[in-house]
């Protein structure tokens, strides 16, 4: 069983994605979209570099807490993770999305 996609509409009318895990879980947060299309391209391009070995960045905020960038070939941001306790945490995150993006369903809670 794979997690899933929702598409929701955000206050300002964009569209914005999360990637949830089987137990609700979200493992990944999109960039605001103003068409409802291009949220749908987002999750396709998540789809297809989520088994990129580069595709991830590692980083961390200013109180070290580390989470992940997911990035397009070209460098573009697709989307990020929440912080994470640990590094540990972190890397499970990252297989997460490895594991539920290829084969998530897509739902609307617009």
């Amino acid at each position: 069983m794979a997690g899933k996609f929702e598409i929701k509409k955000a206050k300002d009318g964009q569209y914005m994605f999360n990637l949830k895990a089987v137990n609700g879980q979200i493992i990944l947060t999109s960039e605001l979209y103003k068409q409802r299309v291009s949220a749908e391209n987002g999750i396709e391009s998540v789809r297809n570099n989520a088994g990129r070995e580069d595709a991830f960045e590692v980083r961390e905020n200013s109180k070290g807490e580390p989470y992940f960038i997911l990035k397009a070939i070209n460098g573009q941001e697709i989307g990020r993770s929440e912080y994470y306790s640990s590094r540990g945490a972190m890397e499970n995150g990252i297989a997460s999305v490895r594991t539920n993006a290829p084969e998530a369903a897509i739902s609307d809670i617009c």
